[in-house]
Order: structure tokens, then sequence, then C-alpha cells
């Protein structure tokens, strides 16, 4: 059936989708690995989730306001950060938690009012048109670049700290010996976005640009929102990564140069 030209996926050939869902988990059964509630909790959840913000969705785009546009952004920000604690499990220093906290904040939404102000340049400002998607895959690359960096830079002082008291023991400055384990952690930050800009458009087609091509729009214009979104998305990473860094050198160490974690 098709409205508008787009194809309406029907409730019953939607409902067919999930029987990958359920080969998967005869295939995880077969092969003893016991992840069958895991795939059932996530494929609930995803559904759960996606209708909810489906409705939530359509209520703010009738009833545009720049109040409502920015409790979705904090939500949106509060869960990444949440989820950034969840991902590193175990034990994270107060430290570590505060700077991770600072910088998701600071570096995404200067780079989402950046992008939105002048590279779409859409008007009104708040426009949850835009504005809403734009932001949740700032958000969310960002929250998967500082938990890849601030969770590798733990685990590196945690292994490493013999090493970093003894290079500060033999007269080195806290930036110096720890600054190995810095370049590692944004290394690893940066790397699965760069990963993505490689392999788009040969190896395959990024989810957005998929979806306004599947609804009608031109694949130009789709590259052109594609190639925006996507450095949008870099120079987030990097702004919140590097953030995260410039903090996190200065207050892992106190004022005698002694390492804090």
């Amino acid at each position: 059936m098709e409205s508008k030209g787009i194809i309406d996926i029907e409730f019953w050939r939607l409902l067919a989708a999930y029987v990958f869902v359920i080969i998967l988990i005869i295939i995880v059964k077969i092969r003893k690995i016991s992840r069958e509630r895991q795939i059932v909790i996530a494929t609930l959840r995803m559904t759960l989730q996606l209708v909810m913000a489906g409705y939530i969705l359509i209520f703010i785009f009738d009833h545009p306001h720049p109040l409502l546009t920015l409790l979705i952004i904090a939500i949106m920000e509060t869960f990444a950060i949440y989820n950034v604690y969840k991902q590193m499990n175990g034990h994270i220093p107060s430290i570590f938690k505060k700077t991770i906290a600072v910088s998701m904040a600071g570096g995404t939404l200067i780079s989402l009012f950046y992008f939105n102000i002048i590279v779409v340049h859409f008007v009104p400002w708040y426009s949850p048109r835009y504005f809403i998607p734009i932001a949740g895959m700032i958000v969310g690359n960002s929250m998967t670049g500082i938990t890849l960096g601030a969770k590798n830079l733990l685990q590196s002082i945690r292994d490493q700290k013999e090493k970093i008291e003894g290079a500060l023991m033999l007269g080195a400055t806290p930036k110096t010996a720890i600054k190995p384990f810095v370049d590692n952690a944004f290394d690893s930050a940066i790397l699965p976005t760069i990963n993505n800009m490689v392999g788009m458009g040969i190896v395959f087609l990024p989810g957005m640009m998929t979806g306004q091509i599947l609804s009608g729009v031109s694949p130009l214009v789709a590259i052109e929102y594609q190639i925006a979104i996507l450095l949008g998305i870099l120079g987030s990473v990097s702004l919140t990564v590097i953030i995260f860094i410039w903090l996190i050198t200065r207050f892992l160490f106190n004022k005698y140069a002694q390492l804090g974690v």
C-alpha cells in the first residue's frame, strides 16, 4: 500500500519482520549461548521505546514550543550520561563521573547549536522536526565516543598506575606522564566515527540517508544532509572527547602531582 509515494508497511507485514528475532533465538539456543532473555528484552524495549517516541514526537510536532524542545534535549543528555556510566562497568571514580557529565553536556550542546544555526539554519531555531532528530544523532554518537575514550583511559590508568607514578618520580609532569594513555583514549573514541565515514556510500548507506530516500526525497538532497550530519557528528565526538581529556588531565592529579585514582 502506497501513501503519498511512500510504502506504508501493513501491520501484519511489520509483524513478519520479527521472524528475524525468532531465527536469532533459535540459533543462540542451538549453539547453547544463553542470550535468549537479552534478545527478547532488547526487542521488546526497542519496540515499546520507538512506539512511545513516535506518539511523543507527533504531539511535539503538533505543539512546537522552545521549552518542550529543550526538555527533550535535557532528557536525551541525562539518559546518555547515565548510559555512559552504565557501559563503563565497575566502580567509576567521582572525578570521572563529573568530567563525563560536563564534557557530554558542553561538547554536544556547543556542536548542536553551531550545527543547527550555522549549517542547517532552520527557523524557528527550536523547530522540533529538525532539532530533535539532529540532537539524537549528535548526542548518541558522542555518547559512544566518550564511553570508549573514558573506559580506555580509566583502564589504562589502573593497569599502568606504577608506570605513571614512576614517570612522575623521575621528574615528568602529570601531562607528560599520562600523555600516551590520553592519546590512546582519544584515538579509540574517534575511530568508530572515522570508520563509518570511510565505509559510507560504498560498504553501506547510512540510516538517515536511507530513510530520506525511502520517503521520496531526492538522493542528492539526502546526500547533502548526510554529509552535513556526519561532519556534525565528527565535530561533536571530537569536541566532547577533547573537553573530557582537557578536564581529566587537570583534575586527575592533586597539587603535589599525585595521581588521584
